[in-house]
């Protein structure tokens, strides 16, 4: 958080409207957003009469100028009513948040920061590609590049809100004759691709994100090529991000759930005061394991805030501090199972039910989606590889 008063101020307004549009609007379309597995039109709607979706831009380029701990407040406050909210958002910052650290001294860029301000446009990413594993370093697709123009076709297994988006992120080879790691970021805007599904998005959680699979066939001028390497990109900021914007969204959906288990530990005590119910000793358990999430994220907003202040680019090849980030994502997965499913255990059959107040059914479903977007075992996986070659810290 800024250290200046009337930012403050500002922000905490700001924190106080986007709970107001999540309890009048989100959370009124949450359920049907999940049963329909819909993008949810009537969040983002909210969402942008709030100019949420350049709040990341600095104040000079017209944005709101947050910092990461502010959007992550957010990301926290949209999961408490509806997680596939909350996680589009999310993936909707971290693109706005590549542009930002890494775009802004290109012309084309500039501008399209200026529509993202005035239109507050969504942006969709297409980083995976079928055949590479989930390798975000690796691409088979080129750009094939004449005359100041490009062409591009990439089969990405998943791309989430891709039909909902405004402008789409996509990766590929720097050209032809590339290998597949020598990768670069290009922005198209939607009439400049199209996308021929290849996948649905009928899934147990997070449906409202709708992230089919789609080959995507795009043209285009060669300055939309970001010309910084995606390598700098993925460990600077998208990777970082990423995990902490994740994190902090499943959180609000854990408060959530806690709050839900409070509420039927009150409305228990009530009908016997003399006699606090056992589950009152559960409600506190849970508590601290949901203050011990929320722990751990700030941490990591501490850790990469100072990094992005100190701009020291070789901070972010450290291993360590890789190793670090992924645990907080595989951690705070586990977390948010383990919070859901005590808050069930505490509120019984009335969280089972789809159509209770107290219902904490697709607060489960979303849960188990966390270990899965990203699996938690390639993330260990590659953390054991870097621990092998990371220097013993003292």
């Amino acid at each position: 958080m800024p250290n200046n008063t009337a930012e403050n101020k500002e922000f905490t307004e700001l924190l106080k409207n986007v709970h107001a549009i999540g309890k009048e609007t989100i959370a009124r379309y949450a359920a049907e957003v999940d049963e329909n597995a819909r993008f949810p039109h009537e969040s983002f709607e909210a969402i942008k009469s709030l100019k949420l979706m350049s709040a990341y831009v600095p104040t000079k380029f017209g944005g709101m100028g947050l910092n990461v701990e502010q959007i992550s407040i957010i990301c926290e406050a949209l999961g408490h009513y509806c997680g596939s909210t909350a996680m589009i958002y999310a993936m909707h910052k971290i693109q706005v948040a590549c542009i930002v650290h890494h775009c802004m001294e290109v012309d084309f860029f500039k501008t399209y920061v200026d529509k993202l301000v005035s239109e507050q446009r969504l942006i969709a990413s297409a980083t995976t590609e079928i055949g590479t594993g989930g390798d975000l370093l690796s691409s088979f697709c080129a750009v094939e590049e004449n005359n100041g123009e490009f062409e591009i076709t990439k089969k990405a297994p998943v791309i989430s809100y891709g039909e909902a988006a405004d402008d789409l992120m996509l990766t590929a080879r720097r050209n032809m004759d590339a290998p597949k790691s020598d990768q670069v970021g290009i922005l198209l805007s939607k009439d400049q691709y199209t996308l021929e599904a290849i996948s649905g998005w009928d899934t147990l959680g997070f449906r409202g994100t709708c992230s089919a699979g789609f080959v995507v066939t795009a043209k285009g001028s060669t300055e939309q090529i970001n010309p910084v390497p995606f390598t700098d990109i993925l460990s600077q900021t998208m990777h970082p991000y990423a995990h902490i914007t994740w994190a902090s969204l499943w959180s609000g959906i854990c408060a959530d759930a806690v709050n839900n288990a409070r509420i039927f530990v009150k409305n228990a005590m009530r009908k016997n005061p003399n006699m606090p119910p056992i589950s009152s000793i559960r409600l506190g358990e849970l508590d601290c394991v949901l203050s011990s999430m929320r722990n751990n994220i700030t941490v990591a907003i501490e850790h990469y805030s100072g990094m992005l202040e100190t701009a020291d680019a070789d901070a972010f090849t450290n291993f360590g501090f890789s190793i670090r980030i992924n645990n907080l994502k595989i951690n705070s997965s586990q977390f948010f199972i383990d919070i859901v499913g005590k808050a069930m255990l505490i509120c019984g059959i009335s969280s089972y039910r789809n159509d209770s107040d107290l219902s904490l059914c697709r607060h489960i479903r979303d849960a188990y989606g966390a270990s899965l977007m990203v699996n938690n075992d390639r993330i260990m996986m590659h953390n054991a590889t870097l621990l092998l070659m990371h220097k013993e810290e003292h």
